[in-house]
């Protein structure tokens, strides 16, 4: 069994993954456009001005993979996140400076209990991240 995240984008999918590519080390490894639609009537299917839009798209980071489609009205995330547990304080800064850029601070970079470096922050995009440099927890 595999467990994968799919996300909504208003318009911005194939943006958002060239954003994530570009700061995250991402790799687009598949983009189908509504007007790639396979099927005689595929073209009624797309939402108006959403033919060139990402219908269905694949993206790998960090060890998994995220499905991805354009949707008309997609509404921010709401109660999930997306964590990325990085190696070094630099890389969750970078990280985090980089999805923060263009969105919204909930949580600003900081050391906790738990991590030396921790942040959220929802991205230009809508999606909502944990940035996460952990530090080595003893069992209780």
């Amino acid at each position: 069994m595999k467990l994968n995240s799919y996300l909504n984008f208003a318009g911005k999918a194939e943006e958002a993954f060239r954003y994530y590519e570009q700061h995250l080390g991402a790799k687009t490894l598949f983009i189908m456009r509504f007007n790639q639609m396979p099927g005689p009537d595929a073209a009624k299917h797309a939402p108006p001005g959403f033919e060139n839009k990402v219908l269905h798209g694949t993206l790998a980071i960090a060890d998994t993979t995220i499905m991805a489609a354009d949707v008309p009205k997609a509404e921010p995330m709401r109660s999930a996140y997306l964590t990325l547990s990085v190696d070094s304080n630099e890389e969750a800064e970078r990280i985090y400076k980089a999805l923060a850029d263009g969105g919204e601070v909930f949580m600003a970079m900081t050391e906790t209990f738990f991590a030396h470096r921790f942040g959220q922050v929802r991205d230009r995009f809508g999606i909502n991240w944990m940035i996460l440099h952990s530090k080595p927890m003893q069992n209780a």
